[in-house]
């Protein structure tokens, strides 16, 4: 993983913590810190990434299953915590910062000759961000925690060679299932989460020849299933070349090297 190739990795994904391994041209980062810093030092070390090796933490919204470890990985290994300053006001549980790197969204950053594009998202938090992290012609778009995709969305994660998103919930498991009615109905709102059928309408106009990987994330394990969203996202993708893959809550992807 230290060549000019992309690799990404789910390390986990789902209601009780996300966090996305992403390497390129010798740099290693993580997109989110949702895990205790002992699962997440541990899940690196399953495949093969020493934590002491990661230029960052970009952290894309303030709730606690994208944010836990966050505090903890920065103090023990001095990795740069990146943010926005409204998303960094809301942490209250990090604890003490040594090295905090403030971003905003619609300006584009670098670390380490990887450019990193922040741009807006909607979710139920104080400054939520998708991303997209591009290397000479290579691009990961990444989009979880939103209700919607706006045409903003869209115009970012278009021309992608990776995406990373949402496939929250299929519809009727969410209505048929045992949430309180003002939670179903706030993940099924506009600041909420995609569904299964979302993220099908979603692929389907960001489908392009040059997009090689779709990993469906932040499922969730009550209200939708591996195997109904990767059918109904199936639908999209006319047996193109396109590989599809789901991203899980308890153990660290497949590596996906492009």
């Amino acid at each position: 993983m230290t060549n000019n190739s992309f690799c990404v990795c789910p390390l986990a994904s789902g209601s009780k913590g996300n966090s996305l391994f992403v390497s390129c041209n010798n740099t290693s980062i993580l997109v989110d810190a949702g895990l205790s810093g002992v699962e997440i030092e541990r899940r690196l070390t399953t495949i093969n990434i020493d934590p002491e090796s990661l230029r960052a933490i970009i952290i894309t919204h303030e709730h606690s299953d994208h944010v836990k470890g966050a505090g903890i990985l920065n103090r023990r290994f001095n990795i740069p915590v990146y943010i926005t300053q409204k998303t960094w006001h809301a942490c209250s549980n990090l604890g003490k910062i040594e090295d905090l790197c403030f971003f905003e969204c619609g300006i584009p950053f670098e670390i380490d000759q990887i450019l990193i594009t922040p741009f807006s998202i909607s979710h139920d938090a104080k400054d939520p961000v998708g991303l997209t992290i591009e290397y000479k012609n290579q691009k990961i778009g990444i989009a979880t925690d939103l209700g919607i995709a706006t045409n903003l969305v869209k115009e970012h994660l278009k021309n992608s060679n990776i995406l990373y998103l949402e496939s929250n919930h299929d519809p009727e498991m969410l209505i048929n299932g045992s949430y309180p009615w003002h939670l179903k109905q706030r993940i099924k709102g506009r600041t909420g989460h995609l569904s299964n059928m979302d993220a099908k309408m979603l692929v389907s106009e960001l489908k392009t020849d040059c997009l090689k990987h779709i990993i469906l994330a932040h499922l969730s394990e009550e209200n939708n299933c591996p195997q109904k969203a990767l059918l109904e996202v199936s639908k999209s993708l006319n047996a193109s070349n396109i590989a599809l893959h789901v991203a899980g809550p308890d153990q660290a992807g497949k590596v996906i090297t492009i």
